[in-house]
This record gives structure tokens, sequence and C-alpha cells, in this order.
């Protein structure tokens, strides 16, 4: 009988264990460069395979489209707004490892621990949330005696102000990835004007054609590999952060209001995917 207890003891604690460890660092995203080194990769590897890599490379469809998807983009937007925009591209290749199921186990565990010891005793394990700001205030609102219906009233709106913050980032990536092709486009026009405009020396018309050309290949190489992708792979990370940030508010405004572990349980596994649900108790 002693053995048994000891041995459910045991699994309680590495539960709680696993519940409460925190996500590591920055991390590379080996998806995102694989997908990006990859693509280019093979694009330089036709370019040298056809003998001529140099042709590729031209100064003035380089400005046309690079210069002018920048200026473009600034039109529809602040110019903090698309400086943002481009650090914030860098959280495509590092990223931090969130999983919301991970984040459910740790909000039952300090549920359980409230319920246990008070919540008084969520102030011991404050180191905990130092890698979680958003936690971290939540948690400090519980510690406070804020009542659990503003716990979750506040946190809900942060949480959609950063989504709000996360969704001006990524707009400004797609309408980026919309202006290059056009830009491309402009740039083939221009390069078809200045080769029809100078027939007549048949010198011009060869540096005329790469730039009709090769402003085209520039945007879409620009908008179908580059911006659209990061875009998109941001929006999928903003999502994922929602998500454990909603169960982290939801985990909160549960322990402040004192509500038993297992119906947070219960409720958290309404938000999660079925493959992300949780077990903590059974």
């Amino acid at each position: 009988m002693a053995n048994a207890s000891t041995a459910q003891a045991t699994a309680r604690g590495r539960r709680q264990q696993g519940a409460t460890a925190q996500p590591e660092g920055g991390r590379l995203d080996l998806a995102t460069i694989l997908g990006v080194v990859g693509a280019f990769a093979l694009i330089i590897a036709a370019m040298v395979l056809g003998g001529t890599p140099g042709a590729f490379v031209d100064a003035p469809a380089m400005l046309i489209v690079l210069g002018g998807s920048f200026m473009t983009t600034t039109i529809s937007f602040s110019l903090g707004e698309v400086i943002q925009a481009q650090k914030v591209m860098l959280k495509a290749v590092v990223y931090r490892n969130r999983e919301p199921a991970q984040a459910a186990m740790q909000m039952i565990g300090l549920a359980d621990t409230a319920r246990k010891q008070g919540t008084l005793a969520l102030e011991n394990r404050e180191r905990e949330f130092r890698g979680e700001p958003f936690l971290a205030r939540a948690m400090r609102l519980v510690v406070d005696g804020t009542p659990g219906e503003e716990v979750e009233r506040m946190m809900l709106r942060e949480l959609e102000a950063t989504m709000q913050r996360h969704d001006r980032a990524t707009g400004v990536l797609r309408r980026a990835g919309e202006v290059a092709p056009a830009m491309g486009l402009i740039g083939t026009l221009v390069g078809l004007v200045q080769m029809l405009g100078n027939l007549e020396d048949p010198a011009t018309i060869g540096p005329a054609m790469a730039v009709a050309l090769l402003t085209t290949f520039y945007g879409a190489v620009l908008a179908h590999m580059v911006f659209l992708p990061v875009a998109n792979k941001l929006e999928r990370n903003s999502n994922v952060e929602a998500m454990v940030n909603q169960v982290y508010a939801q985990g909160a405004a549960s322990i402040a209001r004192q509500e038993n572990p297992r119906r947070l349980e219960a409720q958290l596994n309404t938000i999660l995917p079925p493959a992300d649900r949780v077990r903590y108790f059974d």
C-alpha cells in the first residue's frame, strides 16, 4: 500500500514538473531556413547550369523592384510600421517553442498549487514566469487578489492588442508581396520603352531588354519566395501565441475565482485542438 502511494506521488510530481517547464529560448526554425535557402539554392543552381549566372544581376532592375516595393509599401503604412515589419521578419527564423498543451498543463499545475496552498503560494514560483511576460502579469494580478472576471477581462484585452500589432506586421509583408510583382511589371514597361526608343542603336537593346525581363523575375521571387511565405509563417506563429496566451488568461481567471482545477482542465480542453488536449488528473 505504501509502495502504491509512493509511486502515485512520484507520478504526480513528474507530471507537475512537466507542467511547469518553461518554453525554451529562441531557436532556429529549420522549416523556414530550409525552405528559403533550398528555394534560392535551386534557382541559383539552374542559373549556374545555364552557364550565364551573371546575366541575372542587373542594378537598374534591383533598384526598381527593391526600392520601388519599399517606397510603395510605405504609402500604405507609416514608416515606423514598415521598419518594424522588417524586424518582425526575423521572428520567422528564430522562434520560441510555445505549445498550448504545455501551457495548459502548467496552468492546471498552478491551479492545483493555489487550491492546496492558497494563491499567495504562487509568489514562490514567480521565477517560473520570467520567460513569459504575459503569464507573469496575469499571475501578479491573481496574487494581488484581483477578481477573476477582471483578470480575464484585462488579459484578454491585452491579448487583443497584441494580435492587432501582429496583424499590422503581417499586413505590411502581404502588401509588399502584392507590390513587388507590380513593380516588376512597371520595370518591364520601363525596359520595353527604353528598348523601343533606341532601336537604331543595337547596343542599347540588350540592357533595356534585361531590365524588362529581370524586373519581373525579381518581383516574382521577392513576393512568392520571401514576403508572402514569411507573412504566412508569422501569422501561424501569432495564432499559436494567441492560443497559449488565451490558455494563460483563462487559467489565471480560474485561479482567481478559486475554481476546482478539474473544472479548469475541462475548460481548457474545450479550446485546445483534439490532439493537444491534456489529462492532468487522470
